[in-house]
């Protein structure tokens, strides 16, 4: 059973919630009750209470047990809430592991977030699951966790002024404000339930395409198109199973597929024929993905929108910066080249600084506009960031650039864990790790 709690001010009653995307539909029905004195009602097999001082919501079973409490406080925005008496799982990916309880969680996206070295990038969501009985979406506001003491705490937050950077997150603020508040809670002590109920609010994971599960082998640098050819041919006269082959870009690496990371023109010197290259590796049953990066503060619109904003590169503008805002519409159609060649992946990186309605954004774009050049494939793209609901449009998230160490191989297998439980069932790590260190030997690789 699942309850919908709207917190509206006084004045802002009948105001819609602000859309993130992170919700299959906005609404879900009528509501049943509208409180501003305490009061109660049934809705299902639970009660939903309102008392005073301090004002709180009591979320309880038929019986009175209590599935979750929260408590506001009348001067400030935020409220507390009960933990479980075992294991607090969910948030999202990376962050402090397995258990959430008895950390602090600013929920900051990206590489900044918490431990990239061996808990890899931050991807937070909102989802919380109690071991004991209930699960929690906060959709809406944005907010900081603690979960060190007797109950939780959640503290609305904004992110601040992006400033003179565009490439990472910034660290949230606290808001001066808490309202709008909408959040679900799910009675029910069957982790099944729980999950499918998740589902209903964010969506459904969609099927990915089988050779999107298979291997799939990344680069370092490329020195001219024999050694394209010969780590094809050496994985299949190995008979080493790999479904793809990544190409990263120039400036990550000396030596990429294009000129520079961003743009969309190719390296002359790895790819001077590249109809002919992608020709050959498909020829060998491999799949190939690109590696884009963006940077920016905001990525609005769908690609089925009109392209209204100024023309800008897909990269840096001429004096080297990156756009703070561009429009999907105009951003997606520069990828229909490549596509008509025969690329079959993107590995979308970066965009650390988006915000989370930016992040889902992104995903659709990738989704929605990859089926609409070949609407008879299941699209695929590895994204480094990730926020609520990117599920329903296929999105693929990877660990992030985590060191070569025992401890991350540690690490990642709560990470997962997690990740998978916060509705993002499409995930992997980085295999070997990004950065090497004396750990990486043979037996870690393994």
């Amino acid at each position: 059973m699942t309850v919908r709690l709207t917190l509206r001010a006084t004045a802002a009653v009948g105001q819609p919630i602000p859309s993130t995307g992170a919700l299959v539909q906005d609404e879900f029905g009528t509501p049943v009750a509208h409180f501003r004195d305490p009061a109660h009602t049934r809705v299902g097999n639970v009660v939903v209470r309102l008392t005073a001082n301090p004002p709180t919501i009591h979320v309880q079973t038929r019986r009175g047990e209590p599935v979750q409490r929260l408590s506001l406080d009348a001067h400030a925005p935020g409220f507390s809430f009960l933990l479980p008496r075992g294991p607090l799982l969910g948030l999202g990916e990376g962050g402090p592991q397995f258990d959430r309880k008895g950390s602090t969680d600013p929920m900051r996206n990206g590489q900044g977030g918490y431990r990239l070295a061996t808990h890899g990038t931050r991807a937070p969501v909102q989802w919380l699951i109690g071991t004991d009985g209930w699960a929690m979406f906060i959709h809406q506001p944005s907010g900081a966790f603690d979960t060190t003491a007797a109950e939780g705490t959640f503290t609305p937050t904004v992110l601040p002024p992006p400033g003179a950077s565009l490439v990472n997150s910034p660290n949230p603020v606290a808001a001066a404000e808490g309202l709008p508040l909408d959040l679900f809670v799910v009675a029910s002590r069957d982790p099944v339930v729980i999950l499918r109920e998740y589902a209903r609010i964010t969506g459904l994971p969609e099927l990915p395409a089988r050779w999107t599960l298979g291997y799939q082998q990344s680069h370092r640098t490329l020195a001219g198109p024999e050694s394209i050819r010969e780590v094809a041919r050496t994985l299949r006269d190995k008979r080493l199973p790999c479904d793809t082959l990544i190409y990263l870009g120039t400036e990550f690496t000396p030596s990429g597929w294009n000129t520079r990371n961003g743009e969309f023109a190719w390296h002359p010197g790895n790819f001077p024929d590249p109809k002919g290259m992608l020709d050959e590796l498909h020829s060998h049953h491999f799949k190939v993905v690109l590696h884009i990066v963006i940077e920016g503060r905001r990525l609005v619109g769908a690609v089925g929108d009109p392209c209204s904003a100024e023309p800008v590169p897909p990269g840096r503008t001429p004096d080297n910066r990156w756009p703070a805002e561009r429009q999907v519409a105009c951003y997606w159609p520069v990828h229909k080249e490549l596509m008509d060649l025969g690329v079959d992946g993107w590995w979308p990186d970066q965009g650390d600084g988006y915000d989370a309605e930016s992040r889902f954004n992104r995903h659709r774009m990738y989704w929605e506009g990859t089926q609409r050049y070949r609407p008879n494939e299941r699209p695929y793209a590895l994204h480094r960031n990730a926020s609520a609901g990117i599920q329903r449009y296929g999105g693929f998230i990877w660990s992030g650039d985590v060191q070569s160490r025992w401890e991350t191989l540690k690490a990642h297998v709560p990470v997962a864990i997690n990740t998978g439980l916060s509705g993002l069932p499409l995930w992997g790590t980085d295999i070997g790790g990004f950065y090497g260190t004396p750990d990486f030997t043979g037996e870690l690789f393994v």
